[in-house]
């Protein structure tokens, strides 16, 4: 890729920037380095997350051929990436629901259990984890629907919580997530290869952990669920208090042996951008890969760093580039009833944000976007910010406070043209954000 030049084209240069940090994550690019050599057995491969089916097919390309392989993953809808020419497929790929799962997703979960069983210690379990995978692999608790897990997702998404405190209550509610996918594997040998969508990149985290031991109590996820004011069955709520639901934790004999790698991660991906930057003749700067809260006020505050270094070359001087990621939330506010729900994810919010706060402060330029390719349940990636986006939209007679009121990013960027749209990516180290100061 050549890079646009920043001065003359910075929109281009930003999605150029985009498209280095995602490339740096494919995993074809970086699994070589953590397969494990084919044991003395069979070797199973199962998975779940946004990469899933790119991940599968980068296990396929670089297995050897005459090694047996075999096993299941599943992939969000339309994240099944195209089949190279002369690549044979050993894994099957299927597809279900994200943000919230649905029976596609039920199902994968229940297939993978009884995959395990049968399985020896000369047998290797080849666990493929990415974002979203908490989602995609559903399997409720005993006691708990598919429709309450629908809805508990739901509540939790709009809550407001981080994606460690959502993760924690998924896990005490799951028969699959928090370790118990390695506890069924045993006495086999688990290998995970992990591509990381959460601040600190913890293992036991990202798609809620089905591998990893789980550090976190059922007092841990009662005490969530009443800090959000999420309500559940009385009957799960007893199962937690008692601690019936208890994950298996760090010590336990089933992770013995086990191994854990990372193979893409997004401070990487945040590092591959800033290369391209200062190889395009810009300063670069990474604030941090793991940025939390929520989404319009982080980008209150790269607003006004920003305008800092506009104004007054401080605390860097221009030009440069400033970026960051990690995962922001959207707290949904309440609307009046019958009124539309907003469209929008935490890359279009934290633009929103952005906007309002630089008040068209010249020569600033943003990006903000999935790395997946999807911001939230809508069809873009993300959004631009400009000097001219607040008053392009008052020329189309839109305020920004109304569409921050009804978490309408999707809506208000939409109008100005300003939605970047890729199609899913295959891959998902979270979000991406690069704010140019010219």
């Amino acid at each position: 890729m050549t890079a646009p030049k920043p001065t003359t084209q910075p929109r281009q240069f930003l999605e150029y920037l985009f498209n280095v940090a995602v490339k740096r994550a494919l995993p074809l690019h970086n699994t070589a380095a953590f397969l494990p050599a084919p044991p003395k057995g069979r070797t199973l491969v199962l998975g779940a997350g946004k990469a899933a089916g790119a991940m599968a097919q980068a296990v396929e390309a670089l297995w050897p051929a005459d090694a047996p392989l075999d096993g299941l993953v599943v992939t969000r809808y339309q994240h099944i990436p195209p089949r190279p020419p002369g690549l044979r497929q050993r894994i099957e790929v299927v597809e279900a629901a994200h943000p919230v799962p649905d029976a596609a997703g039920l199902a994968a979960a229940q297939r993978m259990l009884l995959l395990t069983q049968g399985l020896t210690p000369d047998d290797l379990v080849l666990c493929l984890i990415s974002g979203g995978g908490s989602a995609l692999l559903t399997l409720p608790a005993e006691g708990l629907t598919l429709a309450d897990k629908q809805h508990l997702n739901q509540a939790l998404l709009d809550s407001g919580a981080s994606i460690a405190e959502i993760n924690c209550v998924r896990k005490h509610l799951s028969r699959i997530k928090g370790g118990r996918l390695a506890q069924a594997c045993a006495p086999a040998r688990v290998v995970t290869l992990t591509i990381s969508d959460v601040p600190g990149d913890d293992p036991a985290i990202i798609a809620s952990g089905p591998t990893v031991a789980d550090a976190t109590s059922c007092a841990d996820a009662l005490s969530i669920l009443q800090r959000y004011h999420i309500a559940v069955p009385g009957h799960v709520l007893d199962l937690l208090e008692s601690g019936a639901l208890e994950t298996p934790k760090p010590g336990d004999s089933a992770f013995a042996g086990h191994q854990v790698h990372l193979i893409a991660t997004p401070r990487q991906s945040l590092e591959a951008a800033a290369a391209a930057a200062r190889a395009a003749g810009l300063a670069a700067y990474i604030l941090s890969d793991e940025m939390e809260g929520e989404s319009r006020e982080v980008g209150k505050v790269h607003a006004a760093l920003a305008r800092a270094v506009a104004l007054r070359g401080q605390p860097f001087q221009r030009p440069c580039v400033i970026l960051s990621g990690g995962e922001t939330t959207v707290t949904v506010r309440a609307q009046a009833p019958g009124a539309p729900r907003g469209r929008g994810g935490r890359a279009g919010e934290f633009c929103l944000g952005l906007a309002q706060a630089l008040q068209g402060q010249a020569g600033v330029y943003a990006l903000a976007a999935d790395t997946d390719g999807i911001d939230g349940v809508q069809d873009n990636a993300g959004a631009w910010v400009e000097p001219a986006t607040l008053s392009r939209a008052l020329a189309l007679g839109m305020k920004i406070d109304s569409y921050l009121d009804r978490n309408d990013a999707y809506s208000y960027f939409a109008a100005l043209g300003d939605l970047l749209t890729t199609g899913p990516t295959f891959t998902n180290v979270n979000d991406f954000r690069a704010v140019l100061v010219l």
